[in-house]
C-alpha cells in the first residue's frame, strides 16, 4: 500500500484559508442565510396568523369532536378522532349498525370551507352543506360534495357522482382527484346562491342556486320528488357517513 504524503506547503495553504475563513466561510453564511428564509410548514389543524387575521375559524381541533354532533343529535359510534385526524371507520353493513353524518353545531349562511381528506379503496362519502335539520337525513336538504374512489368503486359511476362534482346535480368540469390513499384538499365556497366546487386548486364546479338551470337540472334528475333538496339558505356542514372509511384534518372556515 503506497502511503498518501500531502506536501507541506499545501498543508500550510490549507491553514492559512481556514484561518482567514476563504470561501468556506462565505458558503457556510449562505447556508445559514438559506435556512433562515426557508418557509416552516403550519402544524395540522391550525391555523396560521394570516388566517385568523382573514377571518377563518377552525372547525376541528384535532383533539376531540367539539364543535361538532351527530345529525338530529341521533346515537351513531362510527365518528371519532384518531392520531389528531377525524375519522370515520366505516361499516360492512348499511342499516343495522349505529351510523350517522356528524354536523357542525353551527349552520353558516355564506361562507368559504376548507378541507383535507383521505378515503378508503372504494370508498364513497361526502360533504354536505346549507343542511337544515327538519328532515329524516341530512342530503335531502343540502347539496353533497361527492367523495368517492373515481376508479375503483364497485358500481358503475356517472358523472354526476364523481368526486368533486354537486352531486345528481352538476357533474365535475375534470378529474383533479388524486390517487387513493393520498391527501386532496376541497374548498367550497357559497356566497349568495353562488356555489364553486375546488379540489387540489382546480375549480371543478360553478353554479347558481335556486335560478332556472338550477330548477331544471332539480326537476329532471334524482331530486324531482325531494321538494326538500336546496331548500334551506343557511345551514350545517355534514360529513356524510355512507359505510366507507374516511380521514379528515384541517377543517375550517370563513364567513363571507
Amino acid at each position: 500500500m503506497k502511503k498518501l504524503i500531502v506536501p507541506a506547503l499545501g498543508v500550510a495553504t490549507a491553514v492559512v484559508m481556514t484561518a482567514c475563513g476563504g470561501n468556506t466561510a462565505e458558503k457556510k453564511a449562505d447556508s445559514v442565510s438559506t435556512a433562515a428564509t426557508t418557509p416552516v410548514a403550519a402544524a395540522e389543524n391550525t391555523l396560521t396568523d394570516t388566517e385568523k387575521a382573514e377571518g377563518w375559524k377552525l372547525l376541528f381541533n384535532g383533539q376531540n369532536l367539539d364543535g361538532w354532533r351527530m345529525y338530529q343529535s341521533k346515537p351513531a359510534d362510527t365518528w371519532g378522532v384518531q392520531d389528531g385526524l377525524l375519522h370515520c371507520t366505516g361499516s360492512a353493513t348499511d342499516k343495522s349498525d349505529k351510523r350517522g353524518d356528524l354536523v357542525t353545531n353551527d349552520e353558516y349562511e355564506n361562507f368559504e370551507f376548507s378541507a383535507d381528506w383521505k378515503l378508503a379503496p372504494q370508498g364513497n362519502s361526502g360533504i354536505l352543506y346549507l343542511v337544515s335539520e327538519e328532515f329524516p337525513s341530512s342530503y335531502q336538504s343540502g347539496p353533497e360534495y361527492q367523495l368517492i374512489d373515481d376508479n375503483n368503486f364497485p358500481e358503475k359511476l356517472e358523472d354526476w357522482q364523481k368526486t368533486g362534482g354537486n352531486y345528481a346535480m352538476n357533474p365535475p368540469l375534470k378529474n383533479a382527484s388524486k390517487p387513493i390513499g393520498e391527501w386532496n384538499n376541497t374548498r367550497i365556497i357559497v356566497n349568495k346562491g353562488h356555489v364553486e366546487h375546488w379540489l387540489n386548486g382546480e375549480k371543478v364546479v360553478e353554479y347558481e342556486l335556486w335560478n332556472d338551470e338550477w330548477k331544471k337540472h332539480k326537476s329532471e334528475g334524482k331530486w324531482k320528488d325531494t321538494p326538500s333538496y336546496g331548500s334551506a339558505k343557511k345551514g350545517h356542514i355534514a360529513f356524510q357517513d355512507h359505510g366507507s372509511e374516511i380521514w379528515f384534518k384541517n377543517v375550517k372556515l370563513k364567513q363571507l
